[in-house]
């Protein structure tokens, strides 16, 4: 039964892949009729408003405005639409010889807003009313006029919490797509930038937009972004979470092919390397691919502060990643199975720490990583001021207690808090680190540093198997790029990166982003040459 089922709903989304002009009633000359319809379809809601008003010369047309109360600006509708058609009409000198029966002619001489839509079949009038349009139906015409006059509060642009900088812009993302549109276009000014508009979603009807540079960007992978964007067929999206998850290579891998931001800046960067941005109305999370594995440690600060400084701060994040997944296991095969590695004076240090502790060490460390775990997750969901005090209490008053009891040791407690801070340095692959967290320490209670090693080839396998959109995962350093090398360990001048990602890029495009000779020097004038 379970597997009917299972085809029954896979022919019932297939088969309705675009809907069909047959399936769509047309709009009836009878202004009543049409009234009666929608009133039926949206089962008399309570904040749809229905305006039946007359208009024209003698007030002999009869029409009707249609729109919803809170999602619409009803001043703007009051001011635009119905003050031109019923009051405005009676000073035009030659208003006798017009038909008012006619969308085209009154849109063209009384409505003054610019984003409006002439529509023929109910669908299309219904679907324009729940996005915010305010719908004119006019008696004797077989057509209608969608104006949009949507009215929706929105938070104002601040500084995203999760990507704080230092140094560089302080504004991101918001909820409302065309905002986080208008902050692309802002910082590239330029006519190859395209903004593509897809509707997903059945019940939703959420916009999802694509936004690339024509002429950078892989036609390929542009072309991949659409078919998979079409072919999801859900009732609805309600964050960019939804279609990272339908459009991922590689859904059953623990690290992300599909990166997201909340900062203009970055989304903006990546774009004018040829990357594709996929904005979701109603999240300021935006979405980039393709995406590798090196953007994990790369920051946008690294590219506004002096090189020096940028390239140790990348190499303390590669230490810190390295740290948050091994460094536990890397303790238990060490304590367990090659005490001979550690220093005698250490190995004293550490026995006697764990004198009293009655678990294995592997025991120890999953108990205190699973504490670690809960408390982190604890103070996220509740409340800021109650997150912070159980976060920070729970750590003390948990590690100190346990120690004194003798159910931990204190090497461990140190082990445990250099790993969490450590995974909170590589934001982007803390979801990922957390599992290899796991599965590495199974791995080294099971067979010490051998099994580390197993679990390390077996991880750099995985990674070198992964594609996001075409572009390898662990490009450039497999397959080797030595022009891409010089912003993966440490980051080079920018005056020396003159070239775009060549395995993102579309292959005829021009592979200089600048010129590639804007060294800084001391100017140097004739007088200066002379003496």
């Amino acid at each position: 039964m379970k597997i009917i089922r299972y085809f029954s709903l896979r022919n019932k989304y297939m088969n309705q892949a675009e809907p069909d002009e047959k399936d769509s009633e047309p709009i009836s000359p009878d202004l009543e009729k049409n009234l009666e319809v929608i009133k039926g379809i949206l089962h008399e809601s309570s904040d749809v408003t229905i305006h039946e008003f007359n208009f024209g010369p003698e007030r002999k047309y009869k029409g009707a405005l249609i729109f919803i109360n809170s999602i619409t600006d009803k001043e703007e509708i009051h001011k635009n639409i119905l003050q031109p058609l019923m009051y405005d009409v009676l000073l035009l000198s030659n208003n006798m010889d017009m038909d008012f029966t006619d969308i085209d002619t009154i849109r063209m001489n009384l409505i003054s807003m610019t984003d409006n839509l002439k529509v023929t079949m109910l669908n299309d009038l219904l679907d324009s009313l729940l996005a915010g349009a305010a719908i004119l139906l006019i008696n004797g015409s077989r057509e209608a006029l969608a104006i949009k006059s949507i009215k929706i509060k929105s938070r104002s642009i601040e500084e995203p919490g999760t990507e704080a900088v230092v140094r560089g812009p302080r504004e991101g993302f918001v909820e409302n797509i065309n905002e986080n549109i208008a902050l692309i276009r802002r910082k590239i000014k330029d006519t190859d930038l395209c903004v593509e508009k897809f509707v997903i979603g059945e019940k939703s009807k959420t916009d999802v937009c694509i936004v690339y540079l024509k002429s950078v960007a892989n036609p390929k992978v542009v072309e991949e972004i659409r078919t998979r964007l079409k072919r999801i067929k859900t009732e609805s999206i309600l964050e960019s979470g939804y279609i990272e998850q339908f459009i991922d290579d590689n859904p059953y891998s623990v690290f992300p092919t599909v990166s997201n931001s909340e900062k203009p800046d970055k989304v903006t960067a990546k774009i004018l390397e040829g990357r594709v941005a996929v904005l979701v109305d109603g999240t300021p999370f935006v979405l980039v691919v393709p995406m590798v594995f090196i953007e994990s440690f790369q920051s946008v600060e690294d590219y506004y502060a002096r090189p020096f400084f940028a390239s140790v701060i990348r190499l303390i994040r590669f230490m810190s990643f390295i740290i948050s997944t091994l460094g536990p296991a890397i303790y238990v095969a060490l304590t367990v199975f090659h005490q001979e590695l550690i220093p005698t004076r250490l190995l004293i240090s550490i026995a006697e720490g764990r004198e009293r502790v009655p678990f294995p060490a592997i025991m120890e460390a999953f108990l205190m990583l699973f504490a670690f775990d809960l408390l982190r997750e604890a103070g996220v969901r509740l409340p800021k001021p109650v997150g912070q005090t159980v976060g920070i209490v729970g750590a003390i008053v948990l590690g100190e207690a346990s120690v004194q009891a003798g159910l931990i040791s204190p090497i461990m407690v140190i082990v445990v808090s250099a790993t969490a801070i450590a995974s909170f340095a590589v934001p982007a692959q803390t979801d990922s680190g957390t599992l290899l967290r796991y599965l590495y320490l199974t791995l080294a209670g099971i067979a010490g540093g051998f099994g580390i090693i197993l679990g390390l080839l077996a991880t750099l396998m995985h990674l070198a198997s992964l594609r996001s959109f075409g572009t390898p995962y662990l490009w450039p350093v497999v397959p080797l790029d030595l022009t891409g090398l010089k912003d993966v360990f440490i980051r080079m001048p920018i005056w020396t990166i003159s070239k775009r990602p060549s395995a993102i890029t579309r292959h005829d495009s021009d592979p200089y982003k600048q010129s590639p000779d804007l060294m800084p020097s001391p100017y140097k004038n004739d007088s200066d040459d002379s003496r």
